[in-house]
């Protein structure tokens, strides 16, 4: 799961986790912060590692105290090769408060079915480019936004 208010510009190469693969986006990620007040901040190595690419980022001065959830989780629902489709969990309070499904065309390489959330949608591309990546290591995608 990872902090609704983070958005992930790159992958990190720093050693801040020491299996970066189990992280909640596949990786762990460099970023922004734009939770309300702080949009556009640059999360400090502790703060990427305890909460932004984690989520409950309670401890996080910047997690605001009024917010619609504390985490985002994703998952491969089904993969035909062409076609992605992604689950997605909002939680509050360990509960689940929206879910639902993204898709992506891997032959249009375009997103059919997007979140209306640019955080959460960025999201769930890094995790897909993540799992792509470990299906096929030696591809080239970006890791970059």
């Amino acid at each position: 799961m990872a902090c609704p208010f983070f958005m992930p510009t790159r992958k990190s190469e720093a050693a801040l986790w020491p299996h970066p693969s189990r992280l909640p986006l596949g990786a762990g990620w460099e970023g922004r912060c734009f939770a309300p007040g702080h949009e556009g901040a640059e999360p400090n190595p502790e703060e990427l590692r305890e909460g932004c690419n984690l989520g409950y980022a309670v401890s996080c001065s910047k997690f605001p105290q009024e917010r619609s959830c504390d985490a985002v989780r994703f998952g491969v629902s089904r993969d035909t090769g062409t076609r992605v489709h992604l689950a997605y969990v909002c939680e509050a309070k360990h509960l689940p408060v929206e879910h639902g499904s993204l898709e992506y065309d891997a032959l249009l390489t375009t997103w059919t079915t997007p979140h209306p959330d640019a955080r959460i949608q960025t999201m769930a591309e890094c995790y897909l480019e993540s799992c792509r990546k470990r299906q096929n290591p030696t591809s080239s995608t970006t890791d970059e936004r």
